[in-house]
């Protein structure tokens, strides 16, 4: 008998010794069972979207309130602020595709190929994390190299983790509409995770006062004598209160990655042993050179970039802006509850309408209400109704992404069948661009408050400052997310095609499982398509 490529996944009389058969007899053929649904129980699903939690615990609060942290507490000028906040994130939007090429040259394991890089990079990710919270007594120019150098430690180990993590999608079933589910459950979680950031981060540190120096050319500036001892014991119960939430947030993490490993089980593609990985920078090359990703990608940089320009500033905006000194942190607990209450209606919206009508109506519904506090007065109880609305158009900027990529995916592997191993390629370099667009969001926005006047521990700021607070929190996001929605018109997926490349993909999964990984007669997959 021949030895090929799919012997071992080949039909039973193949492995039937020539002589058992009398001349002129034929092996009985062996009749197809129709494939049965791969579904997904609803604790792998949990178990699945837990592990999205710590990514966005982290991220959460690092995204909230490390500007406000550097700036107020450990009382760095805001250009130092801003070279930490840049290069921690660019660098991590450097280490997402360096990450994904490891990822790709890694081998399987017992845990699969994915699982390893979870397990090992956690204890050392909650380190590091822990470190950028604690506040050394160094002089100024040494405090920069320790925040910087935990900040971009942190940021690799991190993406060590949620690389490995957000190519898991493809490898927890191959039916779409599971990976769609277990998407949808891993945005709620998300979601919460987000809020559980925002309200430990918040509500911890919003109990401590947070000192502030008033306007030197007022009358009381706390310089000497008791002002100062109060000021300074004032700061180390901040520093203390910002070290407390740090290790509530690193036992969170802990806990998720744990309920990850244990509940999750990463699965193989039929006969996918004998296929071997492409090699990365082809791999990279053509993924880059795939009309539907490179629109998605650049359509969502330009919405996400916009909601991280309000995420990295709605701290100081509330504070200094709209005067809510003691009301941010609460106000951001609206905005994620409201998202997390309404992750479920846009799963649902997205399969009804399709995910190209929910992208304009969720994401574009943010811009009436920036413009509505571009436009009032500073009034509490109609921010908090913004806060509630601005949380629903949250929600489907944290769904679709990660909803619409397994998508480009199955329209890539159509197009490249040979093109094995390329996920971690597709969900790593989506990562960087995002990350770098948030990096410059960040280091933008520290220095034009460097340039308009800020002044750090102040009970108030310039007018110049409030201005440009309410610039970056409002009328750049609308225009950013205006630009956003006008890529989204190239991107060519719609539902009809990707009922199309769910039939194509469906045909192939069944020939290579009879048929040993031969590749689908192009006849009938152009057919099909």
């Amino acid at each position: 008998m021949a030895k090929g490529e799919g012997a071992e996944c080949g039909s039973a009389a193949g492995l039937l010794p020539a002589g058992i058969l009398k001349a002129g007899e034929h092996p009985a053929p062996v009749k197809k069972e129709p494939k049965k649904k791969q579904q997904l129980s609803i604790c792998n699903k949990l178990c699945y979207a837990v592990g999205g939690a710590p990514y966005q615990l982290t991220g959460c609060a690092l995204g909230f309130f490390l500007q406000i942290y550097l700036l107020d507490v450990a009382q760095v000028d805001p250009f130092s602020a801003s070279i930490i906040l840049f290069v921690g994130r660019a660098w991590d939007a450097i280490t997402d595709p360096l990450v994904g090429f490891c990822i790709s040259k890694s081998s399987w394991t017992r845990l699969g190929r994915l699982m390893p890089w979870i397990v090992f990079s956690t204890p050392l990710a909650v380190v590091a994390y822990f470190l950028i919270w604690f506040g050394p007594d160094f002089p100024q120019d040494q405090t920069l190299w320790w925040y910087l150098l935990f900040y971009c430690l942190f940021e690799t180990l991190v993406t060590c983790f949620h690389v490995p993590y957000s190519a898991l999608t493809m490898f927890i079933s191959t039916e779409q509409s599971e990976r769609d589910s277990a998407t949808a459950y891993r945005m709620t979680v998300e979601v919460l995770g987000t809020v559980l950031g925002t309200a430990i981060q918040g509500q911890i540190v919003g109990q401590a006062d947070t000192p502030c120096l008033q306007d030197p050319t007022g009358s009381a500036v706390a310089l000497e004598g008791a002002n100062r001892t109060h000021s300074n014991i004032s700061l180390r119960k901040t520093q203390n209160a910002y070290l407390l939430a740090a290790g509530v947030i690193a036992s969170i993490y802990i806990i998720c990655a744990v309920i990850l490993t244990l509940g999750v089980r990463e699965q193989r593609e039929p006969c996918e042993t004998q296929k071997e990985p492409m090699p990365f920078f082809r791999g990279l090359r053509l993924v880059m050179s795939h009309g539907p990703y490179v629109k998605l990608i650049a359509a969502f940089l330009f919405t996400s970039l916009a909601f991280m320009l309000v995420e990295g500033n709605f701290a100081l905006f509330c504070t200094y802006t709209l005067g809510f000194r003691n009301e941010f942190q609460n106000l951001l607990l609206v905005i994620m509850l409201s998202a997390t209450f309404t992750i479920p209606f846009w799963q649902w919206f997205l399969t009804r309408f399709g995910k190209k009508t929910a992208v304009y109506i969720g994401i574009s519904s943010a811009v009436p209400f920036l413009m509505l506090v571009a436009l009032m007065e500073s009034n509490l109880v109609v921010t908090y109704l913004v806060a509630v609305a601005a949380g629903i158009s949250v929600a489907s900027a944290f769904l679709l992404p990660w909803s619409m990529l397994p998508d480009v995916i199955d329209d890539f592997h159509l197009k490249q069948p040979h093109s094995h191993g390329t996920e971690p390629i597709f969900f790593s370099f989506y990562v960087f661009f995002t990350k770098f667009a948030s990096g410059v969001s960040l280091g933008i926005s520290t220095l034009s408050l460097d340039f308009a006047g800020y002044q750090t521990r102040g009970c108030s700021q310039p007018a110049h400052v409030k201005l440009t607070l309410k610039m970056l929190v409002t009328v750049s996001p609308i225009v950013l997310i205006l630009l956003g929605l006008l890529l989204f018109k190239l991107y060519p997926i719609d539902e009809e095609k990707r009922q199309q490349n769910k039939k194509a993909l469906q045909v192939l999964r069944e020939e290579a499982s009879s048929s040993g990984g031969s590749d689908t007669d192009s006849t009938e997959l152009a057919s099909i398509l």
